[in-house]
């Protein structure tokens, strides 16, 4: 089958004057256009457009659907390699029927959309999830479930059925008339059910003929000929029946009523007869499986390209041009699922339907990386692509706006689950200076340490310490009392973390421990220059003790002879001053 070489949609831009040089910017699912100054000779337009290149994603009704085959996505990929072929082919068909079960769902929900400004977006969104659920269901029944010869019909006349069910709701109309057999519908109803193989219906409605015309009635003992047969004698015994049908059809059994006789001329697959009657056969593909069911019952799934070609062939206007769908479903007819999927990447409007390979895959889960809440589905996606998935999840991940610290720990937790490090790092980066462009410490230090990031822990702790400074308070003690091992991280958040250490012994009046611990921040050289002092001045409500709180070993004097020198001035210092008040008083 020849390839189908379609022209990219044309997206008019509203505003735009002819003639005006325009500026663009590509994004990872739509491109901003502008107008530039370059020449401008008249008005420009003030406004910038956003095209996107998929708009259903953003239809509240239409994100169901992705949500929903998101779902039975993850589920196919927990179907276990070592099941007998059988067994996974059923559970294929179960989950292929899930899927057209979420898009029947939402085409029942954009036709219950009442509001006319939206109505013709909803509508062409309608045609295109019938087109899909038809192209799905035949998929199904030829790929899927490849039914084999004699069922085949069955499952294609079921799929008619699906798609063509306007005949049930006239039917209702006929059956509810004060005289079904006089209504001007009766017919096109009995011939409509005949058309689609519903023979059984057929005899119901011909039931209500069989009282006045006893041609009626043996047409009605005919089509139950051909419908109480099983599978295994079908073929004999469909031979025996045609030749009856035919033999009545010669002896002009019917002959007294041309709508008895339009029917018997239907059954033995009068090609002309068929073709009369398009409006109810409306499609190529309702007339294929008609012409099948009357004339080849028994078809073969290799000969369906055959019939498929002539039928349409046929059914079609010489001079008409076969629209996608019709291509589309002439390859599937042809066993060929890569031009399937092609002809729908071109036809259908989104990437959802032909995410069967990994590079489709890849397209339609970056296309969802551009929503706003549909991204984290995308995710899932990436990670069943297992040559390139995780290249194009690393690159996308960090496209996702971090708009809220509730957002970038859902991101966080994708990157750490999957060892993003470097990911895991410059999220926790841009949160940790976005906390301290806002003045909010705690979050920026609690970021930081889970980037662990020595430099930045460094400058937040040392913005603790100056606060401290200017207040005499900290902030956020829940997070400095609990650093445990994080405090580890950088020398200045070590120095923090036991400086409030300090504070906590101190209130707690077990001064001995208190002045030891202050003792050693004086002497391991982390307290930053400008804290020296208030350190001193800590040290003097502790040197006023009645007993010893400050015991200093010879090694210490080795190791810190200049603080230990301070130190000891420090405390002389405190002695005079306590001395000179008592002389005065």
């Amino acid at each position: 089958m020849a390839e189908v070489d379609v022209e990219p949609a044309v997206t008019n831009i509203p505003k735009i004057n002819a003639g005006k040089h325009l500026g663009f910017a590509w994004g990872p699912g739509d491109i901003l256009v502008y107008e530039t100054l370059y020449k401008s000779s008249g008005p420009v337009c003030p406004f910038i457009h956003e095209v996107r290149k998929d708009e259903d994603i953003y239809s509240p009704i239409l994100r169901k659907l992705f949500n929903e085959s998101h779902h039975i996505f993850v589920g196919l990929q927990t179907i276990r390699e070592d099941l007998p072929s059988k067994n996974r082919k059923s559970q294929f068909v179960s989950i292929s029927k899930n899927y057209r079960s979420v898009i029947r769902a939402c085409m029942e929900e954009l036709q219950q959309v009442a509001d006319a400004d939206v109505a013709t977006r909803h509508g062409n969104q309608v045609s295109i999830l019938l087109a899909t659920e038809l192209i799905w269901n035949l998929c199904e029944v030829l790929f899927i479930d490849a039914a084999p010869a004699g069922s085949l019909l069955l499952h294609l006349l079921d799929w008619v059925r699906l798609h063509k069910a306007d005949v049930d709701e006239k039917a209702r109309e006929v059956l509810q008339s004060e005289s079904p057999a006089e209504h001007n519908d009766y017919w096109d109803v009995v011939v409509s059910y005949v058309l689609q193989g519903r023979l059984e219906e057929a005899r119901q409605m011909l039931v209500k003929q069989a009282t006045l015309q006893p041609a009626a009635r043996n047409m009605y003992k005919l089509m139950d000929t051909l419908g109480t047969q099983t599978p295994t004698e079908f073929e004999v015994k469909w031979r025996h029946w045609h030749d009856e049908v035919d033999r009545c059809l010669q002896d002009n059994s019917f002959a007294s009523n041309r709508h008895l006789e339009l029917i018997c001329k239907i059954l033995v697959g009068d090609e002309d007869t068929l073709l009369e009657h398009k409006d109810l056969l409306s499609t190529w593909y309702h007339f294929l499986v008609t012409r099948l069911l009357f004339c080849h019952p028994t078809v073969k799934p290799t000969e369906l390209h055959y019939y498929a070609q002539s039928c349409m062939t046929m059914f079609l206007d010489a001079r008409s041009v076969p629209e996608p769908l019709d291509s589309i479903l002439l390859a599937a007819f042809e066993f060929d699922i890569h031009q399937v999927i092609k002809d729908c990447s071109i036809a259908l409007n989104n990437w959802w339907f032909v995410v069967f390979g990994c590079f489709l895959l890849l397209e339609y889960a970056s296309g969802l990386f551009t929503h706003h809440s549909l991204w984290q589905l995308a995710v899932d996606y990436f990670d069943h692509c297992p040559e390139f998935g995780r290249v194009y999840l690393e690159l996308q991940i960090e496209r996702v706006p971090l708009d809220t610290e509730h957002k970038a720990l859902k991101v966080l937790r994708i990157c750490e689950q999957r060892q993003m490090s470097e990911q895991v790092r410059s999220i926790c980066k841009i949160m940790a200076m976005r906390a301290l462009r806002n003045n909010r410490l705690g979050s920026a230090l609690s970021w930081s340490i889970r980037a662990k990031d020595a430099a930045f822990a460094t400058l937040i702790s040392e913005r603790f310490l100056q606060d401290y400074c200017a207040r005499g308070t900290f902030s956020d003690l829940d997070l400095i009392d609990n650093l445990g091992p994080a405090m580890l991280l950088s020398d200045r958040l070590t120095f923090l973390g036991k400086y409030r250490e300090f504070h906590k012994l101190y209130g707690e009046k077990r001064f001995r421990e208190a002045a030891k611990l202050l003792l050693s921040l004086m002497t391991a050289k982390i307290a930053p220059r400008s804290f020296w002092m208030t350190l001193l001045t800590d040290a003097l409500p502790l040197l006023e003790q009645k007993e010893v709180s400050l015991e200093i070993t010879e090694e210490d004097i080795e190791l810190t002879k200049v603080e230990l020198l301070r130190l000891a001035l420090a405390r002389n210092l405190a002695m005079a001053i306590v001395k000179e008040g008592t002389v005065e008083s």
